[in-house]
């Protein structure tokens, strides 16, 4: 057994999952195991180097046959030097992981944030297999993105590209100040944070709706009381949608992908979001920008980040 395998690193608060991918993207072997963050930063170090070890000696590969080790974190990065500069939920700052994991491994390294290798992973093994150009979106507490050019991650100059829940596409008169301090970002609508806030809003305001009866509203109670009919939830579901395909609209005229992945817990909502978030691209997209994009559901769930730090190896 001569082929190349790669290990990707996914790496949490709580656990950290690892998984060996070949050169297709196709994830072979995964493994889970505790953080350790309440041990410190150099006890974090020895779980992922020991977890890449053990994943490989546990599977039919040997470590001669491994070609590096991506990883994914939420957090800061400086991508190009392998730092991470700040990630809060495993206690990092100014952590030069790459040159630290090479010296222990004695193989590449590289790393970069949630999103990108979530949107990596899809492009290479997911929704967006085969696609060259593709751009995606992460529903989920706040709104992640991922932008993928000629196969490969962008990262802009300063590895801060793909930021499209910053994107400000709600007007000032209905804008909030979003937790980046700026009014009106598509991540105050659109996401499970921004949904449930509306909700909330609407059940204060006294609006006659069945979110009035739930104890604590969560997205998903938001969707089910929109496909039952509930107007007021429906109304909620609507905007979120709008601002997600305007902003879709926004990053068509400037890259021109052709597909547009959605993923996270929200995406979850299916067709009741979905329809709407085409008739908005339809409608706000010039025609040329529209040919031929489609606008998908994640296909990977959370195998995503796995399958994605793996392919950093190869796509970026």
């Amino acid at each position: 057994m001569s082929e190349l395998i790669y290990v990707g690193v996914d790496l949490g608060g709580t656990t950290i999952k690892v998984g060996i991918c070949n050169a297709e993207g196709t994830l072979l072997h995964t493994f889970e195991g505790p953080t350790g963050t309440a041990d410190g930063v150099d006890a974090v170090i020895d779980n992922i180097e020991k977890y890449v070890r053990q994943i490989v000696e546990e599977s039919p590969y040997s470590w001669e046959q491994l070609a590096g080790v991506g990883a994914g974190l939420a957090g800061f990065t400086n991508i190009r030097e392998g730092i991470i500069i700040l990630a809060p939920n495993i206690g990092f700052r100014d952590v030069p992981i790459r040159s630290i994991l090479e010296g222990r491994l004695n193989k590449p390294v590289k790393i970069d944030n949630d999103a990108n290798v979530a949107a990596l992973g899809e492009a290479w093994s997911g929704a967006g297999r085969g696609i060259e150009n593709c751009v995606c979106y992460t529903l989920g507490t706040g709104v992640g993105g991922g932008i993928i050019i000629n196969g490969k991650v962008y990262q802009g100059f300063a590895g801060l590209a793909g930021e499209l829940g910053h994107i400000s596409v709600v007007p000032d008169l209905e804008a909030i100040q979003c937790g980046c301090g700026n009014m009106g970002c598509l991540e105050t609508v659109s996401s499970a944070t921004g949904i449930i806030r509306m909700a909330n809003d609407a059940v204060a305001r006294g609006d006659r709706t069945s979110l009035s009866m739930v104890e604590k509203i969560a997205a998903k109670e938001v969707f089910d009381a929109a496909k039952a009919g509930d107007e007021v939830a429906l109304r909620i579901v609507n905007r979120a949608a709008f601002y997600l395909g305007k902003s879709m609209a926004a990053v068509a005229a400037v890259l021109n992908p052709e597909v547009f992945i959605v993923g996270g817990g929200v995406s979850k909502a299916g067709d009741i979001l979905f329809d709407e978030v085409r008739r908005v691209f339809a409608k706000l997209a010039p025609e040329p920008l529209q040919k031929g994009v489609t606008i998908v559901p994640a296909e990977l769930g959370n195998d995503a980040g796995i399958i994605g730090a793996a392919g950093l190896l190869l796509r970026s």
